[in-house]
């Protein structure tokens, strides 16, 4: 089997994975109530309708670092006029004391916003390790979670396409 045919069934069982969900099948992203590095509190229903990406990270995660420049290109490809048409955070938890999650993205040269203190919030999502990113449709859906790190997973952008393209139900 060529290279274009192993990529073309790659992207076809990808596809049929996302489509595959009924949105009986899909679970509703729990609400949150978080705060910024600046204090000001941040909720999934600040979100509603609109396609977002949810990345729960930690500051020591050298698999976060790695994953960050490819989720920042995402983000960055789908602003429009100086708009995100695809909402990204980081949820910052399981912090060392005296980490400054905010602060570290942006030496980082990352975009997105993070929240913190985001441990209650990784647990209603179920997250077990970092990374882990969550992709919620303009429904409140979570249409899929993965543990990838490498930044260049042709999965990730599948997916926000996907989520930028699904209508609300």
């Amino acid at each position: 089997m060529n290279t274009l045919t192993k990529i073309l069934i790659f992207i076809g069982s990808l596809t049929l994975s996302f489509m595959s969900h009924s949105d009986s099948d899909l679970k509703q992203a729990p609400n949150f109530q978080l705060k910024d590095s600046n204090g000001k509190i941040h909720q999934l229903t600040d979100y509603k309708g609109q396609p977002l990406v949810l990345h729960f990270w930690a500051t020591w995660c050298p698999y976060c670092k790695k994953l960050q420049p490819g989720l920042n290109r995402m983000y960055k490809k789908h602003i429009n006029n100086g708009i995100p048409e695809l909402k990204m955070l980081g949820v910052s938890f399981r912090e060392d004391g005296g980490a400054t999650p905010g602060e570290a993205l942006t030496k980082r040269g990352i975009n997105f916003l993070t929240l913190v203190d985001g441990d209650k919030v990784a647990k209603a999502y179920n997250v077990r390790g970092t990374p882990t990113t969550v992709f919620i449709d303009r429904s409140g859906k979570i249409v899929w979670t993965t543990n990838t790190s490498n930044p260049d997973d042709p999965r990730l952008d599948k997916a926000a396409d996907f989520v930028l393209k699904r209508a609300p139900n």
